[in-house]
């Protein structure tokens, strides 16, 4: 089960604001931990939660807020995008300037390094995402991965054609610079290859979009007053297609619509817009943020390394327009952000040692974050210098068109520019339980369905919201699996079962004279339930062959399982290893494309079409719009569905074993030459037209329990897991009925008829329509819910064949004396004594059933 969120749900949270202060940067790391939580839930006038226990920056007011919603957003349900900024913070976004800016890059002192660390974090927030800016009055702006920094080359034929169709052989007579090279100069080696990029992937780009381009090659540290009459630039071309007026419009109050594609990135988007950092536009190259103080600026996008499993983290390379200097924006999981920040040690400056402090604080806030139930992510930059840009990028790119190894290789590339980084900043967003969540869980619990949980989310953060849906309960023992080496997790598993047996023969004692009243989904004793977490690097040894079944015991004994930091890759291996090890039917739900792997590998794959975006319900068998709608799938329509074909696949062995068996005792009389006493038109007709529509009905619309009563009682659903209703006796038991129904529907007719002088088909006929009174009334009996549409088609199937016999006698006339079926019905239509052997038969042949 993944975790889920929703947009009623009151916030009732009251968090403590009493006596925290930011003004030193010791406080402004405090701020920074706490105060970038972004919630997401609708649009409606109820209240938020603070940020943090010292600021309430978000928050929802009447009227609050300029941002509409159009039918463009990339997810269907809505978020939170009214913020409420804290108040103090604004009035330092007013104080930076592009002068006070520049000075904070080379001052040491406190209030200088706090104001740069405040300016980058937001400035992180709007610019590390793939969101995508779109007007009313615009179409919205794509953003492509188009350049050849950014998407990956797969041969070196894909090159040779791109040199070709875009016409830049001149390009490819000029080798790349080696590193030597670079670093002699390093500013015309970035410059060439940007626009190498920019030229080989974008051929198409119009013209303002290659005159805003251009400057930005041209930049150099020589020239600082560039970059400002570049914006100035960039910001009229932007406008170029509006009138004057929209162009006054969108500087001063900009009705921007955000398109992400995730919630979260959005979020971060719209708490970066609230304290007046706001994301205007995006292209291929470029991105162009309104940061207060600091007036437009437009960032040059070098380079962008997209979020992966492995990695955990994304990140946006540009040339600041304030600084002139490469900068690299990183924002990621906390468990690997933390590993890559730079460490201060003995000797060094301030700077180094504040970091070492903000890195202590920020942890603290981010365990609490995790307590809480928030999704946590830090924020960090690097700032790189145009000879190690160089020298990166050179073999970056060699990285991107080499043949072998190719995946690798990028992510060592990748790995290589993410390190060294300089915390700015943590964020937690409240990723809310959809309404009717834990309800859900608990029906699906008592239903005697064992739940997992897979998550990417930390430990801390994955037990908050397997407490908060319920999966998890007050009273429940909690075992967490954690350890560093594959001896050491066994040894840790075998304690867990020791302690889980010692308590479930405890517990038994007392008890065994209760009896099971209900069946349950573990092996635990009454009063005992047990619940298992285990992190993602302990799921690496837990998954080797030697372990897997002492883990899939210890897994059998506990009521939870809570699978934190998994992979997408993990999460399949361990639904296939439940699928395969225990031979359990498996049924996984995801809203995500890290579920798409574990979607597919299950044996039923339910996706949650919503913010997380449609990879997940493409790949599902089944697709929902919340969660709390898998309840109605599973125990309502699941238990019907089990039941209909259960019936169904009886029914059609018991139809095709009374019927046939009719010409099987008549070859006793026929020295098995084979011959039929029914006219092979009837006969073959017989299941194909007259039998054919009253199954399908009955497989269709039978409901054996109604849907409010299996809602209420989800135990009902044990019925299916049991198999109660295909049972073996039960399979022996309808064909014993077909045997007896066959002998009765051929041997009351036959002596009744016994010593008479009648023809072979008029034999036939009595023992023909009786099987199709007999077939009929026995699928009516064995309906739950019978329906006019039962009755239609029954009555329906009843006339078709009298009137089929009746057209077919009084037509088909034939030579042979013996075997004529010319006018049978209509003689029998008028004697009594077919009606009552008719009758005769059918209620004998359904006296047992």
């Amino acid at each position: 089960a993944k975790r889920l969120e929703s947009y009623q749900e009151i916030d009732s949270e009251d968090e403590d604001s009493a006596d925290r202060q930011c003004g030193s940067l010791t406080h402004m790391s405090k701020w920074q931990g706490h105060n970038c939580r972004a919630v997401n839930e609708s649009l409606n006038r109820k209240s938020l939660n603070q940020l943090s226990d010292s600021y309430p920056a978000l928050g929802r007011e009447d009227g609050t807020g300029d941002v509409r919603h159009s039918g463009r957003v990339a997810f269907s349900s809505p978020i939170e995008t009214d913020v409420i900024p804290d108040t103090e913070l604004l009035e330092k976004f007013s104080q930076i300037s592009s002068h006070s800016y520049r000075q904070s890059e080379e001052a040491s002192s406190k209030l200088a390094l706090e104001t740069m660390y405040i300016t980058d974090f937001f400035l992180a927030l709007a610019i590390c995402n793939t969101v995508v800016v779109s007007v009313p009055n615009q179409p919205r702006q794509k953003m492509r991965l188009s350049s050849l920094g950014r998407m990956p080359i797969k041969s070196l034929e894909e090159i040779r054609q791109m040199f070709q169709r875009l016409s830049v052989r001149r390009l490819s007579s000029s080798p790349l610079p080696t590193v030597k090279e670079s670093s002699e100069s390093p500013n015309s080696f970035v410059r060439k290859l940007s626009i190498f990029r920019m030229k080989l992937a974008s051929p198409a780009l119009d013209g303002d979009a290659e005159r805003a381009a251009e400057p930005h090659s041209a930049d150099s540290p020589e020239n600082p007053q560039v970059p400002q009459e570049l914006d100035t630039m960039n910001v009229a071309a932007g406008c170029e297609h509006n009138s004057a007026a929209s162009c006054i419009e969108l500087s001063s109050s900009p009705k921007l619509c955000y398109e992400a594609e995730s919630p979260d990135e959005a979020a971060l988007v719209h708490a970066a817009r609230a304290y007046k950092c706001i994301l205007e536009s995006r292209t291929p190259d470029q991105v162009t943020v309104d940061f207060a103080g600091l007036g437009s600026l437009t960032f040059q996008i070098l380079h962008i390394l997209p979020f992966d499993s492995v990695r955990k983290r994304m990140s946006v390379v540009v040339r600041h327009p304030v600084s002139n200097k490469v900068v690299v924006y990183t924002k990621g999981a906390d468990s690997v952000m933390m590993d890559l920040l730079r460490t201060a040690s003995e000797g060094t400056n301030n700077s180094e040692v504040e970091q070492k402090k903000i890195k202590e604080r920020t942890q603290k806030h981010l365990d609490d974050y995790a307590r809480r139930g928030l999704r946590t992510l830090c924020i960090a930059k690097k700032v790189l210098s145009d000879a190690e840009y160089a020298e990166w990028l050179n073999n970056h790119f060699l990285a991107e068109t080499s043949i072998e190894n190719r995946e690798e290789l990028l992510l060592e590339s990748a790995i290589r520019l993410e390190t060294e980084l300089t915390l700015l900043g943590a964020t937690g967003i409240e990723d809310r339980l959809q309404e009717g969540v834990p309800d859900t869980i608990q029906a699906l619990r008592k239903a005697g369905i064992k739940i997992w949980m897979l998550t990417g989310d930390k430990r801390e953060t994955a037990v908050n919201i397997a407490y908060a849906c319920k999966l998890l309960e007050p009273d429940d023992r909690i075992f967490t699996l954690k350890s560093q080496s594959r001896d050491a997790c066994a040894l840790v598993m075998s304690k867990i079962l020791e302690g889980i047996q010692k308590n479930t023969s405890a517990k038994k004692k007392p008890s065994h004279k209760l009896g099971n009243v209900s069946a349950s989904p573990s092996t635990q004793a009454p009063g005992f339930s047990a619940g298992l977490v285990i992190d993602g690097r302990t799921l690496e040894h837990v998954l080797h062959d030697s372990l897997q079944n002492i883990f899939l015991e210890l897994t059998e004994k506990c009521q939870a399982v809570v699978c934190c930091r998994a992979t997408p890759l993990q999460k399949s291996v361990l639904v296939r290893l439940v699928r395969n090890k225990l031979k359990a039917v498996t049924l996984a739900v995801g809203d995500g494309a890290n579920d798409v792997s574990m979607i597919q590998v299950a044996d039923t794959g339910v996706g949650i079409s919503g913010q997380e975006g449609m990879q997940a319900v493409m790949a599902s068998d089944f697709a929902i719009s919340q969660f709390r709608h898998l309840r109605k799938l599973l125990l309502v329509h699941g238990h019907w569905c089990y039941t209909r074909l259960t019936n169904m696949v009886l029914y059609f062995f018991y139809k095709n074993v009374a019927y046939v068996n009719l010409l099987f005792w008549y070859q006793f009389f026929c020295g098995f030459s084979g011959t039929s006493m029914t006219d092979y038109w009837i006969l073959i007709l017989f299941n194909l037209l007259f039998t054919s529509l009253p199954p399908i009905i009955y497989g269709v619309l039978d409901k054996d329990v109604s849907a409010e009563i299996l809602m209420q009682l989800p135990q009902l659903y044990m019925m299916s897991q049991k198999s109660v209703a295909y049972l073996t006796s039960a399979f022996w038991i309808t064909l014993l009925d077909a045997f007896y129904q066959s002998l009765v529907c051929f041997f009351v007719p036959y002596f009744t008829y016994y010593g008479s002088d009648i023809d072979i088909f008029s034999f036939g006929n009595p023992i023909n329509t009786a099987a199709l009174f007999i077939i009929l009334f026995h699928l009516l009996i064995e309906c739950k819910s019978v329906t006019w549409i039962h009755t239609v088609v029954i009555v329906g199937s009843i006339l078709f064949y009298f009137v089929f016999t009746l057209a077919f006698g009084a037509t088909c006339k034939t030579f042979n004396p013996r075997s004529n079926p010319y006018w049978i019905m209509e003689k029998h239509m008028t004697d009594p004594v077919f009606y009552l052997v008719c009758l005769l038969t059918i209620c004998v042949a359904l006296l047992p059933r």
